[in-house]
């Protein structure tokens, strides 16, 4: 099953989900400090409006001779401006007409009875609630029930404008939101440090799988925390397994071709002894055989080569000796080879793999040329994603548009006066599509062949 990438980072999860926590920590600590705040602000109000419901309290125990002159008298002077918010009242609950005494800031008017909403009193006696003025003000009353025995039962209220605890719970929920704002901030800072921290071991284990994967590494080295450490020990047992395979199959492939070509050679040898019609079917058909084998031991290596791990073969040096070899093979023809290929361009492989496919192509260019064969890797722009593009151009006859893909195909040879086998196209398109690369041909600016190799890189 095929590694799908997820759409987040494990950085970017630990980050967000730690990010996501603090933001809902913070969010609930802040309700639950504003609820706390409020109560407490509500609180120390209502000891204030405590304190006058004593003192109206006291008013009402006083002697009938001073009770005219002293009641009411709470000594805040917004009790007698209209309408100012700052209420007390007195009812009387028994006799034939209840007796209401209120402030003068009331203007006449009269708060509603907390006694009729059925509201319970507290552990002091007291009932609390929020109600709208006669402005429509909203206001913050406590009442008490009193029994004064001969004199009566009385209710007696106290309220305020509640746009001190409104104020008072605005300005501490501002605090609260501008310090929670900088805690936020810093929790977010250290999570970004936490989290790069805690995944620097996973990102030196990356960097040194990839080492590994180029071919810069032969194994994972360093020190990991318990956690990564197995996970490193694995990956390097499953390094040297890959690498056992592959000398196993160098092994079987060349025991294979040794184990065929002696007794191909034996066959072809004694059919060279003879002139008759079997001789000759054997030489041909020997032949053919032998390069049958070497073809698919050739394609079973290359499948073996592929899929080991750290393979980089710089590209520039093998160039360089290709085309000093065919060079010397064709001098009576004054073929000139060249190449632009910077050095540090890197292919992901086997350097034998990558002399094969590169001399196969040259072999072809090199035979067909008139006096020019050039290797250039093509414009980045054209490189498909991890791939590079070699182009290797000669300014020979070239191919006709119909014949470029049919030169291809293993064994086609579109001119039989050459020598060969019509197997090294062929290879040179296995080998690179093992890679994940390809081979095509095309029309060179130079006006022969254009081969186009596409091969993973480094």
């Amino acid at each position: 099953m095929a590694v799908r990438r997820q759409r987040f980072s494990l950085g970017s999860r630990l980050f967000l989900s730690a990010v996501i926590c603090c933001a809902l920590v913070l969010a609930l600590a802040g309700a639950g400090l504003t609820t706390f705040y409020r109560r407490s602000a509500e609180r120390g109000f209502d000891e204030r409006l405590s304190v006058y419901i004593k003192e109206l309290v006291a008013d009402l125990a006083a002697p009938p001779e001073t009770e005219r002159q002293t009641i009411g008298d709470l000594g805040e002077p917004r009790f007698d401006l209209p309408l100012s918010g700052w209420y007390w009242q007195i009812i009387r609950l028994d006799g034939e007409r209840p007796v209401v005494r209120t402030s003068r800031s009331l203007v006449g008017g009269q708060l509603p009875k907390l006694l009729d909403r059925k509201l319970e009193p507290n552990q002091r006696g007291l009932r609390e609630s929020y109600i709208l003025g006669p402005d429509d003000r909203r206001l913050r009353i406590l009442e008490r029930e009193i029994d004064v025995g001969e004199d009566g039962r009385f209710t007696v209220g106290v309220a305020a404008p509640a746009d001190e605890i409104d104020e008072d719970i605005r300005e501490f929920r501002f605090a609260l939101t501008l310090t929670f704002l900088f805690l936020g901030f810093a929790l977010v800072i250290s999570t970004i440090a936490q989290v790069r921290f805690g995944l620097r071991p996973l990102v030196r284990l990356r960097a040194q799988v990839g080492a590994v994967r180029t071919g810069e590494s032969a194994r994972i080295t360093g020190t990991y925390p318990p956690d990564l450490a197995p996970l490193a020990g694995e990956l390097n047992q499953l390094i040297d397994a890959n690498r056992e395979i592959l000398e196993r199959a160098r092994t079987q492939v060349g025991n294979l071709a040794h184990a065929l070509k002696t007794p191909l050679s034996v066959m072809r040898n004694e059919a060279e002894a003879a002139d008759d019609a079997l001789a000759q079917t054997v030489r041909h058909q020997t032949t053919i055989m032998r390069d049958q084998v070497q073809y698919y031991l050739d394609r079973a290596r290359a499948a073996a080569l592929s899929g080991a791990l750290g393979g980089a073969t710089e590209i520039a040096p093998s160039l360089d000796a290709l085309i000093r070899t065919f060079g010397k093979i064709t001098r009576d023809r004054a073929v000139a080879g060249s190449h632009a290929v910077p050095e540090g361009v890197r292919f992901r492989g086997e350097k034998q793999d990558l002399e094969e496919m590169l001399g196969n192509l040259l072999d072809n260019a090199f035979k067909w040329a008139r006096h020019r064969v050039t290797v250039a890797l093509a414009p980045e722009t054209d490189w498909p994603e991890g791939r590079l593009s070699l182009l290797i151009d000669d300014d020979g006859p070239g191919l006709p548009d119909e014949a470029l893909a049919e030169v291809l195909k293993r064994g086609r040879r579109l001119d039989e006066t050459t020598p060969g086998s019509g197997l090294g196209l062929s290879i040179v398109v296995d080998l690179a599509k093992l890679y994940g690369g390809g081979v095509s041909l095309e029309r060179s600016p130079l006006g022969g062949l254009r081969a186009r190799l596409v091969l993973p890189v480094v």
